[in-house]
């Protein structure tokens, strides 16, 4: 799995917050995208890597999870709101990183990045996250589509993607990815069939799901 070491963990207890550092590898290869999650230009990458993505979210899916991701509570929320849909009830999860973007993956070779968030989450949210992250590149998000069409062409990986694209639109609704969000939104219209109105203005963050960083 393409992850780096964990070498220490640091942890502080300042009452009302906990604060967290880990010692890990150092990595010389950089992001893809180091000022933003989402995708805006093709960064080329070789089929290698591809290979590489894959078989580590492979191996990462049959991991224990150290804890539930996405919550249930969180979608019967956001769904209405963001999708214009009731939430599809959450069966099926594996383990994923679950924040995979551009910004916590390093060019070739593969290094993902930024571990924080790692734990049960629905079947097929990590591939659609990135695939979400990449519509503003459609040779990216194409190809995606094809090295993840197992997972994100069943039905467990359309409730995952409609999960990535309420969690993207609410990080919309919070001043978030101004270029990427009309996508976002004709995407969610496509899944759902739902016509969506632009997100409500900011709300203060919920503790049950981040927006990607």
């Amino acid at each position: 799995m393409s992850r780096p070491h964990l070498h220490d963990l640091y942890r502080w207890d300042g009452g009302e917050y906990v604060f967290e550092a880990e010692l890990i590898d150092y990595i010389a290869q950089p992001v893809i995208s180091p000022e933003t999650p989402d995708l805006t230009a093709d960064p080329g990458l070789p089929d290698s890597w591809w290979t590489t993505l894959r078989e580590s979210l492979d191996a990462l899916s049959t991991a224990e999870p150290p804890r539930e991701t996405i919550r249930q509570s969180w979608a019967d929320r956001v769904f209405p709101e963001y999708l214009g849909i009731p939430a599809p009830a959450i069966t099926e999860r594996v383990t994923g990183h679950a924040d995979l973007q551009w910004a916590n993956l390093t060019h070739d070779p593969l290094v993902i990045l930024d571990w924080e968030r790692w734990g049960a989450v629905p079947i097929g949210y990590d591939p659609a996250m990135l695939y979400v992250n990449s519509l503003r590149v459609p040779a990216v998000a194409d190809r995606i589509r094809g090295e993840f069409a197992h997972v994100l062409d069943t039905p467990a990986g359309r409730i995952g993607e409609q999960i990535a694209l309420a969690e993207m639109l609410q990080a919309v609704g919070r001043g978030w990815y101004v270029e990427l969000a009309p996508l976002l939104r004709r995407r969610a219209e496509e899944l759902t069939g739902s016509v969506l109105r632009p997100p409500s203005p900011y709300r203060p963050m919920s503790s049950d799901c981040q927006p990607p960083r």
